[in-house]
């Protein structure tokens, strides 16, 4: 079954309506340059209240091995959403117990294929924008995806709503599927929007 992650938790709210639907993965933005970003101290206190049958993911952007080491203490997965590489990755790796995975915004093929050399655990494709590394809700390019041999798990990110999350699943074949703010209202998370895609990921 392919798993599901709810990216972008901030409020008590948003931990009840995952704590009632259970998807596998939650995703906290711990970067301070993003809106949906939070501090050390709201990740503790959110995680403290997070089911144990959730995995909780902070989301890092360009940030050095001595900031995120802290907050791995709250975290199953740790996502790199920069420009990380594998030596970051080998000397995170060895001083947390999380699982890393690296996130990528192909325009091609060969960018996918270099990612899979990569020594993440696994890979996040979203979709490419210009302007931000994450968080655009536009749809990729699936056809790059789906005409590429990938090695690793991968996560499939960008636009991915419950109109289209069907239809993500059966073209692409990921390992999951990463959502924020389609799941959202008025840059809140909806409870009825994740019960909703939910449902439809796991029909």
């Amino acid at each position: 079954m392919t798993k599901l992650k709810i990216c972008g938790l901030r409020r008590s709210e948003d931990i009840s309506y995952v704590n009632e639907f259970l998807p596998d993965y939650a995703g906290f933005i711990l970067s301070e340059q993003f809106w949906r970003h939070i501090s050390f101290d709201l990740l503790a206190q959110l995680t403290s209240r997070l089911s144990d049958k959730i995995t909780p993911v902070g989301v890092f952007v360009n940030e050095t091995v001595e900031t995120i080491i802290p907050f791995s203490k709250y975290l199953g997965v740790i996502q790199l959403h920069g420009d990380e590489d594998n030596d970051f990755i080998r000397t995170l790796k060895k001083h947390t117990d999380c699982e890393i995975w690296k996130a990528i915004r192909p325009q091609s093929p060969n960018e996918i294929s270099n990612a899979c050399q990569s020594c993440a655990d696994k890979l996040l494709i979203d979709s490419f924008s210009k302007n931000s590394v994450g968080g655009t809700g536009v749809v990729g390019n699936w056809e790059i995806i789906k005409s590429t041999e990938i090695t690793k798990p991968f996560f499939l990110a960008g636009g991915i709503s419950s109109d289209n999350i069907r239809e993500a699943i059966e073209t692409v074949r990921p390992f999951g599927i990463d959502v924020s703010s389609s799941v959202e209202t008025d840059k809140k998370k909806d409870k009825e929007k994740i019960r909703t895609i939910i449902k439809k990921a796991r029909n």
